[in-house]
């Protein structure tokens, strides 16, 4: 039962969102290996990352001594900013962009582009990224669950949706912020970082107002199950180092 709550947002999010973009004659993505990358993040998830234990020792914040809402705001903010941090060096280090290209590489962004991540990231992010959070505050059950549900936001922000939060798109993550991150212009490189949160570019000045709907995609793709599992090694033989490292 647990198993189903989890997934059960995900899957719904999935079907709801492609349906919309069919609906409103959007292009199709590369559905195929964003549901191979999707298997095999799932595969490690449940055989390798528990292997990598997450913090269990002293934390600064008990979140059973807050309201429920305070300890979920805190932990909400740490973990994007954390997730933000690490999504900018996927982009300024060559070895973390050989894998994070490969989310990049959808040549039409759609919903299910959220779940085109290299299986090797969550690794990484486990012993890293979050872990950091947990140092500072240790999520109940209840406020994991409820940042899991906060999670599956991301399919809405990778939807082939031309949705605009225009002035306020300095307050959340929207399809046409996000198109701006995934565009193949090189103009658009470097910007808009943020997962949920734009204050953090806006912080950092990588913040740009989303302005029209740019193409996306990389000049090479995955053509195979076998692509998506070796996709830094694919990459690295195909293309020099450095190509597309903004994007």
């Amino acid at each position: 039962m647990t198993l189903f709550w989890f997934f059960a947002p995900s899957v719904a999010a999935m079907v709801l969102l492609t349906l919309a973009e069919r609906l409103r004659g959007r292009a199709r993505g590369d559905a195929l290996r964003n549901l191979q990358a999707w298997a095999l993040s799932l595969g490690v998830a449940f055989t390798l990352l528990p292997l990598l234990s997450s913090w269990h020792g002293a934390v600064l914040i008990d979140a059973r001594a807050l309201p429920f809402w305070a300890a979920l705001v805190v932990f909400t903010v740490l973990r994007d900013a954390c997730e933000f941090a690490f999504h900018v060096a996927q982009h300024k280090v060559p070895a973390l962009w050989a894998m994070h290209s490969l989310h990049h590489s959808d040549p039409e962004m759609s919903a299910l582009t959220a779940n085109r991540h290299f299986w090797g990231d969550q690794l990484i992010k486990q012993v890293t990224v979050w872990t950091l959070p947990a140092l500072i505050i240790t999520p109940t059950a209840q406020v994991f669950g409820a940042y899991a549900l906060i999670s599956v936001y991301h399919y809405f922000v990778h939807a082939n949706l031309r949705v605009d939060f225009g002035r306020g798109s300095w307050l959340l993550n929207s399809p046409a912020y996000h198109r701006r991150h995934h565009s193949a212009l090189p103009e658009h490189y470097d910007s808009n970082f943020a997962a949920l949160f734009p204050l953090f570019d806006v912080l950092i000045g990588t913040y740009h107002r989303p302005n029209g709907w740019p193409p996306s995609g990389l000049p090479s793709a995955p053509r195979s199950l076998e692509d998506v599992a070796l996709w830094p090694l694919r990459q690295a033989a195909s293309e020099p180092a450095t190509t597309a490292l903004g994007a």
